[in-house]
């Protein structure tokens, strides 16, 4: 285009330049000596002013508009750095000041619009549920990671395909076509089944207009409520749970008191048996309360522990008496191996509750000459204890949920150890409290480890 005009220039010059000389040739003709003199200077005169003011033209007014025009070309194809540097004056300099002016301005419009586009998806890949925007055709425009993460593959085996071709899940079409229907937020569930568990998934519609009010499309939103329906089930077991611990002892307790009331209080045998039993059972109540209370208490994020320099060795070593005793009750083999000396900063009532609940545990699931192992060991910034035995053990599917309250494996053996089914509970939340970690390693009929972590230093 330049080189067009640059000719299109050239030819005028030479057409100017041919007039002049054609007048010079027409008029030396007609005058004589001087005065033909005078004619040429004339004709060189004029031909010079008018170079000059070709010069003039093309530097203040020819050369801007073609700069202009070149930077205005680029900012068209999306280079924004592009500028038009002639200096001038008058209407052209104006013109190159504006272009410049607004080169930059769409540079800087530009720069924050990328900005706000890497601001936008980092957003929307961070968030935690997942995003899919389809267009009113039913084409998917964009997703996110989170969506990824539920539904698998790649973001190209989803965007640019029908929203239908590439989710099977018929309440997600649903949701779709109630969105475009209605024209209005609409709410629905569904399941995956992913390789070893179920997730619950929300979905959540809502149709997208445009400034005329006119419907562009939809966006979909995702909500992982797995865990919340995790934590609803174990609500509702929770108060199943309770309601039936609670129910078996005072159900035992009217029972034999009416019992004695109608009469079994006259023979002695049967009124020393059935009090025995009544004193059994408001024992195994009055646990049940008291662990109720004390899960109540770890519960609550308000709690505080009594934190003081704890020497494991000598807590463990104050144990082991009481341990000893109840395992030769059953003919149980029990070893402790407790190293040197070993400190920690911790609440020393609540770990030696921790201990004794998992060292009674190991007593009371290990049949009849087995063994019972109790391990210290220790690093630079943790301690590790471990408790190991040769009992029932526990099978694989169930180890997740042993921690759960009131969750037992094996119902009925359980209640006859006179547990509550709330120790493991309380163990995990008082490690939980000083930082640790608790873990279990188990195979059914050949015997569990309860490996229990804590920081020397957790506050």
């Amino acid at each position: 285009m330049g080189s067009k005009k640059s000719s299109f220039l050239l030819i005028y010059i030479a057409i100017i330049l041919s007039v002049f000389i054609l007048i010079g040739f027409v008029l030396s003709p007609m005058v004589e000596g001087n005065e033909q003199i005078v004619v040429i200077l004339c004709l060189v005169g004029g031909l010079t002013t008018f170079f000059i003011l070709l010069h003039n033209l093309y530097i203040n007014y020819i050369k801007p508009v073609r700069s202009v025009s070149m930077v205005a070309r680029e900012l068209v194809k999306g280079n924004y750095k592009a500028r038009t540097y002639v200096n001038n004056y008058g209407e052209a300099g104006q013109l190159s000041n504006s272009i410049n002016v607004l080169a930059r301005s769409l540079q800087e419009m530009n720069v924050h619009e990328k900005m706000q586009g890497s601001q936008l998806k980092t957003v929307i890949d961070n968030m935690e549920s997942g995003l899919m925007l389809i267009d009113e055709k039913g084409y998917v425009h964009l997703i996110n990671r989170k969506f990824l993460n539920m539904f698998g593959q790649e973001a190209k085996d989803y965007i640019g395909y029908l929203y239908y071709e590439v989710l099977e899940q018929e309440n997600i079409h649903k949701a779709v076509q109630e969105a475009f229907l209605y024209e209005e937020k609409v709410k629905d569930s569904f399941t995956i089944s992913m390789k070893v568990e179920k997730r619950f998934v929300e979905i959540v519609g809502a149709p997208i207009f445009n400034e005329s009010n006119d419907l562009k499309g939809a966006v979909l939103v995702f909500h992982d409520i797995t865990e919340l329906k995790r934590l609803e089930q174990m609500r509702k077991d929770f108060v199943a749970n309770v309601s039936h611990e609670l129910k078996t002892p005072i159900t035992s307790i009217r029972g034999f008191a009416e019992t004695l009331l109608d009469g079994a209080m006259d023979e002695e045998k049967l009124r020393n048996q059935f009090l025995s039993i009544i004193l059994s059972e408001s024992e195994r109540l009055q646990a049940l309360v008291y662990d109720l209370l004390e899960l109540s208490k770890l519960e609550k994020e308000e709690l505080r522990l009594r934190t003081e320099v704890v020497d494991i060795k000598e807590l463990l070593e104050g144990l082991l008496p009481i341990t000893k005793q109840q395992a030769s009750k059953k003919e149980i083999t029990f070893k402790a191996s407790l190293g040197d000396e070993i400190k920690l900063v911790g609440d020393q009532g609540r770990l030696k509750q921790v201990f004794i609940n998992l060292i009674n545990n190991a007593i009371n699931y290990t049949p009849n000459n087995g063994q019972v192992d109790l391990k210290v060991n220790s690093t630079a910034n943790t301690v590790k204890i471990i408790v190991s035995d040769t009992g029932i053990g526990i099978p694989e599917e169930f180890q997740s949920r042993i921690f759960e309250r009131f969750y037992r494996v094996d119902r009925a053996r359980s209640r006859n150890t006179g547990g509550t089914g709330l120790g493991l509970a309380i163990v995990k939340h008082i490690i939980e409290a000083h930082k640790g970690s608790i873990e279990i390693k188990s195979e059914l009929d050949k015997g569990s480890s309860f490996i229990v972590t804590l920081p020397k230093n957790s506050m």
